[in-house]
């Protein structure tokens, strides 16, 4: 047995293993084994809506590791055990009762890519992206795409016989790989490959007996048969290719810790044709039709999907096609009847439409009303011939039950994606999730389908497969499992003898409101789990990007909060410190408000359980005093103003404040913003009031300074609020909700009284004029935590649904105004919290007119208002600025304009580099003095 070298493995918080298992397993492993609360949280579920505890997790770090962790769990009485690469799975596949290998921390690199033979040999953990970007530069690519393709990783691609969007071209992974390294429960070291190599015994002899069978059993003419084993491969015509029959079996027969996949060329010029048809029956019906022309994608999606997209031509479906080169665009416009096409060259248009399908795991979670929709019968594959009429009937069973789904996927293939708005909560609607289960997998074997075209069975569909199958071949399969895996160790109730598709619902026991019911609506689809550096415009995860670590991901926190409410694994509430920690270093970006498919807010949640988790008794005194500082930062300023100054300068200043000693505190400025407004004569009538944030107040009055100069120049007057206002911002980031109401409140008693607060002359019931926001963070505050948190409080909808950022303001109230220009180009970063609540097309659209060229880094500073400045983030937060907005500075125009409209950006730059970051309004307002002097 291994001993272990370098790491001794991780002994986390409340730890609990009474037979010994993880002392035998850092006994014997190089990696990190981990059986904490948090660990065994993090992967009790896939992407699926099934819920397995594990005992615990092993992060091997080869293949050494991988056989000496299969030895001690067949020492302990055949402890189970499941391979985990992204957690994607969408059949439960990839949970487990006894111990989960992470194969992504340590066993994700490439080991050769051989661009002469076009083939690679990758690690099981190996990120596909990761592949694709290093066969990039070959010209190559990996054939099989998933629209998961930036987080899953081969060795789950191997196991769930990923395909993905071009599979009409390079076909499934089972197509693209020659040969495999396994390692059994029983501890044979595997090569698989073609003619019977790398068989265990007993294989052959058992494919030989059933030769008939097996020739006869599987459904033909269906591109997408991932269901159940692929024996058909180990015939003697097909070259008896053990490495290809092994392919979907899902983490049952073995656990693979190499491949060796080929490589397909990339298209020479990449042209997207957008078919777009009357509906979804009239795409799907022309889909096969299409194939003749040599498509690399026939993907179809129906309008209740895209849901007001733009850039799609007329129609009520579409079909994504894309085709190599010009002439073959042309040539399948002409031969496809469609209702209108739209043909994007450019690569940026692609991208943009591409993610539209990309995230439709995720959109499709959520129905038109804002329901919940889930897995269950999510990929189903009939002949591409019938896929129409398949539709057709799958649409009118879903009526028959009264449920709603969003039908879409590789209608080339004839392979179906759907997310149906079962009620996975009560009983009565799990009893109809099962019988609409029965009665769809009828349905599919009647059109000569599989149940499974993509995804794998796992336990969603396995209890099915005699209806596809028959009851011989499917007791084949278990007769294989048992050749392979006499133990059963390796992910049982999977594939074979499995579980019923109704029992172990993720959903039992978990409250139906509150912050279960919320994180229940991450469903897994992991986009959060991308690691950086990012090169878009989307922020979530920072935290993530950072560390790599999956607590510090949206859906690892989603998934703490999940157990969280169930109480099985984590059981002490809200008092939980593994939440807390993984909290801890969320920093409330609101990235995932946006860039999450489903909408999860972690922001949000953080805030509630923050509250709650420093509630009761001795909570106050357990708060870190940073949430006295800076979580109360408004009151402070308000009361003593600029005699802060004199306090932050006395000796241990910054650690009595909570502040990290890598940071220096802002000064506050010797006259607030409103002071200076104050002073001042205008003989403009008021059509907007400037809100005197907290940070534009006291900290950067210039910033309002500025504003004021441009919004007049535009010919608009401007008004402060009539009394001290405060968004909440702080007091909700450090989860203080009883203050942030109480502020709310007294801001809207300032706010929503007589003309005074800008209402129209119509009276209280009136719209507010327009509130403009020159700080991205406390706008986004304003339009929705309050009314998140002041539901019933009529004030709250009305305020928020004043707020105008500082160049929508301009484009709306001067449509006309010519802004100066400054003809330069600009580097930064878009706020995040602009990005995920406000939108920034408008700040766009003002830069091009002031002539300031290129675009804004996405992501997030890293500061993000007191998580920087509090101690133990400092080295995340650095890591943040570095995933795109340090990078995006250093490779800045000598002459760029540095723009960041956030006080915490501004702030970040201060800190980390020597140029000065500035707000739009202040970069307009020196133009127009440069002009007026000239």
């Amino acid at each position: 047995m291994r001993r272990g070298v370098g790491h001794p493995g991780v002994v986390g918080r409340h730890e609990e293993d009474p037979s010994g298992l993880a002392a035998d397993l850092r006994a014997a492993v190089a990696g990190e084994v981990d059986f904490s609360v948090a660990a065994r949280a993090l992967t009790t579920m896939d992407a699926s809506n099934y819920r397995r505890v594990p005992a615990g997790t092993v992060a091997p770090r080869d293949a050494a590791d991988v056989a000496a962790v299969l030895e001690v769990c067949r020492a302990h009485g055949t402890v189970p055990v499941v391979a985990r690469g992204a957690g994607t799975s969408i059949g439960g596949q990839a949970t487990g009762t006894g111990v989960v290998l992470d194969l992504t921390r340590h066993m994700g690199g490439i080991v050769s890519l051989d661009p002469e033979e076009r083939t690679a040999v990758v690690r099981p953990g190996l990120v596909l992206d990761r592949l694709r970007a290093a066969a990039r530069p070959y010209g190559l690519t990996f054939g099989p795409d998933p629209s998961t393709h930036s987080r899953c990783t081969l060795g789950g691609m191997i196991g769930n016989n990923a395909c993905g969007a071009h599979s009409v071209a390079w076909g499934t992974t089972a197509d693209n790989v020659r040969s495999l390294e396994v390692v059994t429960y029983g501890g044979a070291e595997l090569t698989l490959g073609r003619d019977g190599r790398g068989a265990p015994p007993g294989l052959l002899d058992l494919v030989d007996r059933h030769l008939a069978l097996l020739r006869t059993g599987y459904p033909a003419g269906l591109p997408r048969r991932i269901s159940g084993y692929a024996l058909d491969a180990l015939l003697p015509e097909r070259g008896v290719d053990v490495a290809r029959s092994f392919c979907g079996s899902e983490g049952t027969l073995g656990v693979v810790t190499e491949a060796t996949v080929a490589l397909v060329p990339l298209p020479a010029e990449p042209v997207l044709v957008v078919l777009g048809y009357a509906d979804e029956s009239a795409a799907a019906d022309a889909a096969a039709g299409l194939l003749e022309h040599g498509p690399l994608t026939v993907e179809g999606m129906a309008a209740d999907l895209v849901r007001g997209a733009s850039g799609l031509p007329e129609g009520g479906a579409w079909l994504f096609c894309e085709v190599d080169g010009e002439a073959a665009a042309r040539a399948l416009v002409r031969a496809a009847d469609a209702v209108d096409a739209a043909v994007v060259r450019e690569p940026a248009g692609q991208r943009a439409l591409w993610r539209i399908r990309e995230d439709a795991a995720g959109t499709a979670t959520r129905t038109p009303g804002d329901g919940d929709a889930w897995p269950g019968w999510e990929d189903c594959a009939v002949p591409p011939a019938r896929l129409g009429a398949y539709l057709r009937e799958f649409r009118s069973l879903l009526a028959d039950f009264g449920l709603r789904g969003v039908p879409y996927g590789h209608f080339g293939d004839g392979c179906v994606h759907v997310r149906i708005d079962f009620d996975l909560w009560t009983g009565e609607g799990v009893r109809d999730f099962r019988r609409f289960s029965e009665e769809v997998a009828d349905l599919v074997v009647a059109h000569g389908g599989s149940l499974s075209g993509e995804h794998g069975d796992g336990q969603a569909r396995a209890e099915l497969l005699p209806r596809m199958y028959g009851e011989e071949l499917v007791g084949l399969f278990g007769a294989v499992k048992d050749v392979w895996d006499p133990d059963g160790g390796l992910n049982p109730g999977m594939l074979v003898r499995p579980k019923r598709l109704d029992e172990g619902l993720r959903f039992e026991g978990l409250p139906v409101v509150g912050v279960g019911r919320a994180a229940a609506r991450c469903v897994g689809v992991a986009k959060c789990r991308v690691a950086g550096p990012s090169t878009g415009p989307d922020v979530m995860c920072p935290s993530y990007r950072a560390t790599g670590e999956e607590k510090h991901s949206t859906r690892g926190r989603a998934r703490l909060l999940h157990e969280m409410a169930l109480g099985e694994v984590i059981t002490d509430g809200w008092r939980s410190e593994e939440v807390r920690e993984a909290l801890d270093l969320c920093l409330s970006c609101k990235g995932c408000r946006s860039d999450c498919p489903v909408g999860v807010d972690m922001a949000a949640y953080k805030a509630e359980f923050l509250d709650r988790h420093y509630a009761g008794p001795g909570g106050l005194l357990r708060r870190p005093r940073s949430h006295w500082t800076m979580g109360r930062l408004p009151g402070w300023l308000a009361h003593f103003g600029r005699g802060l100054n004199a306090a932050l300068g006395l000796p241990f200043a910054a650690r009595l404040a909570g502040v990290t000693p890598e940071r220096t505190m802002p000064r506050v400025a010797e006259r607030s913003f409103a002071y200076w407004f104050a002073q001042r004569a205008s003989t403009r009538a008021p059509v907007l009031t400037l809100w005197p944030d907290t940070f534009t107040n006291h900290l950067a009055p210039g910033v309002g300074e500025a504003a004021v100069r441009v919004l007049e120049d535009a010919g608009l007057g401007v008004d402060l609020p009539p009394g001290r206002v405060c968004c909440g911002l702080t007091y909700v980031s450090t989860g203080q909700l009883g203050a942030a109401r109480r502020v709310m409140r007294r801001t809207l008693d300032v706010m929503g009284d007589g003309e005074a607060a800008g209402e129209g002359a119509g009276g209280a019931g009136d719209p507010l004029r327009p509130v403009v926001v020159l700080e991205p963070s406390c706008a986004a505050t304003l339009r929705t935590d309050l009314p998140e948190l002041l539901p019933d409080d009529p004030r709250a909808a009305r305020l928020a649904g004043a707020v105008r950022t500082f160049a929508e303001a301009l484009e709306e109230l001067a449509p006309h105004w010519a802004p100066p220009r400054l003809d330069r180009p600009v580097t930064g970063q878009t706020h995040c919290h602009q990005h995920a609540v406000l939108g920034d097309a408008a700040d766009r659209r003002l830069r091009e007119r002031a002539g300031l060229t290129g675009g804004l880094a996405g992501g997030c500073c890293g500061l993000a208002g007191n998580f920087g400045f509090e101690p133990g983030h400092y080295e995340v937060s650095v890591a943040c600025a570095e995933d795109q907005l340090l990078p995006a500075l250093r490779t800045a125009a000598p002459d760029a304009v540095v723009l960041a409209d956030g006080f915490s950006c501004r702030t970040q730059i201060g800190d980390l580099t020597d140029v000065r970051g500035r707000h739009l309004a202040e970069v307009l307002a020196e133009a127009l003095d440069e002009e007026g002097d000239s």
